[in-house]
């Protein structure tokens, strides 16, 4: 019903910026929060930033000064500004929505994940 897609991923240097954005379709009555996770090999999955759709934010300690979320409701879409990359911000990221469908359900849904790679 609700499909999320990631994007934005890809190899930078330490101290480099990426911007990824999650973009979320289908039979969507309303998206409450959504949320970036990470997974790094043989980690567990962590949360990294969240938003309303208010627009209030939260971040994880490792990112706060660095990340920046942002969302555009009228698009269903959600960005995470990553600057200052360091190596252990390699991982897979992961957006996750708290959605409302037609008839009033609520599920989380999660997207397929992208990739960030940052060497060192």
């Amino acid at each position: 019903q609700v499909q999320l897609v990631e994007s934005g991923g890809g190899l930078v240097q330490a101290g480099g910026s990426l911007r990824l954005s999650c973009a979320a379709s289908g039979r969507i009555f309303s998206i409450n929060t959504m949320i970036w996770y990470r997974q790094a090999p043989g980690k567990q999955r962590e949360l990294v930033a969240a938003i309303t759709s208010g627009g209030r934010t939260n971040y994880a300690d490792s990112v706060k000064g660095r990340f920046t979320n942002s969302r555009d409701n009228a698009k269903n879409t959600v960005y995470l500004e990553m600057t200052s990359l360091k190596p252990e911000a390699t991982a897979v990221y992961y957006c996750n929505a708290v959605a409302v469908v037609p008839g009033g359900a609520t599920g989380g849904y999660w997207g397929q994940g992208t990739q960030v790679t940052v060497s060192s």
